[in-house]
């Protein structure tokens, strides 16, 4: 029997949200009902309710920072209990049989692809909906579990940004030793300043003004660049080890390439609507690496919430309220929020 739960939708392209009901499926014998506290707003929300990226399904409801506590689980969950903190992030299933899926890359399925937390269909041929809402059921395999050291709100955000910047920044070597460069100073950008400085890179923020500096300086930042600056690709031509780009607007590849040393990296995890252009000689002078990174995997997911749970690292957020969901897309698109707002979900 489903369950009608409270919810902010998207009931249209590019239309406002509004507060609405879904339904959620009975808690079968291996899924965990989690009562959301705290939900993060991604530039990806922003990208698919205004279909961005493509053709969506509608009525939206957005959301895959997703931080809360147990409330029920199956007959047949083994990995939590009730009262459990936990986080559900960009997935909710995957086939579960593919080589990705069987190394813990659920993130790359080839089985008919991960299905997403929001705007996918799964495997019960319904629509998923997301964390602008008060209740989730999920299965336990796609669920991990929020240490105690993380409060919840900071935490949310985590489940998107911070294992988006987590995976690359380990998987391309951020250690001692490496010098990293954090390309945008936003909601993704600000939890790659943290993790990489963590991880004992030497960390350098690129970003088109300074006016977030003191910022990137408390956070861990090293150095901090204005690229609306010219002389900032003069002076750090041939510097990084690696640089993650954050950026979802394009950009000169071929330029931030120019900043790499020898078989340097320049990994995205923005995701542009547009199409980019590069001149392949940027990339073979050097031998470097023009990459793509997309969250991690559950089991990488959960090193990430522990990792960032020894190291004292949360996200930095604004509160808000439900009914200020679509005056804070309009202020993620403008760049002004330090630096990812959170819904407390008792609001909706």
């Amino acid at each position: 029997m489903t369950t009608p739960v409270a919810a902010y939708a998207a009931p249209a392209p590019k239309a406002p949200l509004e507060r609405t009901s879904i339904e959620r499926r009975a808690v079968g014998a291996y899924d965990v009902l989690i009562d959301i506290k705290f939900a993060g707003i991604c530039h990806s929300d922003i990208h698919q309710a205004r279909e961005g990226w493509g053709e969506a399904i509608f009525p939206m409801v957005p959301g895959h920072e997703i931080a809360g506590v147990v409330a029920e689980v199956g007959s047949g969950v083994t990995k939590y209990k009730v009262g459990d903190q936990v986080g559900v992030g960009c997935m909710v299933d995957s086939c579960r049989e593919c080589d990705n899926c069987k190394a813990g890359q659920e993130q790359y399925c080839t089985g008919g692809g991960m299905v997403g937390t929001y705007n996918a269909v799964g495997k019960d041929g319904e629509p998923t909906y997301g964390g602008y809402s008060q209740k989730i059921v999920v299965d336990e395999n796609f669920v991990v579990r929020i240490p105690d050291g993380l409060s919840l709100d900071v935490a949310a955000p985590l489940l998107c940004a911070g294992i988006t910047l987590y995976s690359p920044l380990k998987r391309w070597g951020a250690a001692p030793g490496k010098k990293v460069a954090i390309l945008g100073m936003g909601g993704l950008g600000h939890m790659g300043v943290k993790i990489a400085h963590a991880l004992g890179a030497e960390v350098t923020v690129l970003s088109q003004s300074l006016r977030k500096k003191d910022d990137g300086l408390r956070l861990g930042a090293d150095h901090y660049y204005a690229t609306s600056d010219p002389k900032t690709f003069e002076e750090l031509a041939g510097t990084f080890d690696l640089i993650v780009s954050t950026v979802s607007a394009p950009l000169d590849f071929n330029a931030y390439l120019s900043l790499l040393r020898s078989q340097g990296a320049l990994v995205n995890v923005g995701a542009p609507e547009e199409p980019i252009s590069l001149n392949l000689f940027s990339v073979i002078g050097g031998g470097k690496t023009l990459a793509g990174s997309m969250i991690g995997g559950i089991a990488e997911t959960q090193e990430m919430l522990d990792f960032c749970a020894r190291h004292g690292i949360g996200s930095e957020i604004e509160l808000i309220s439900a009914d200020q969901i679509n005056e804070a897309y309009e202020r993620v698109i403008a760049s002004d929020v330090r630096y990812r707002f959170v819904i407390d979900t008792a609001t909706i």
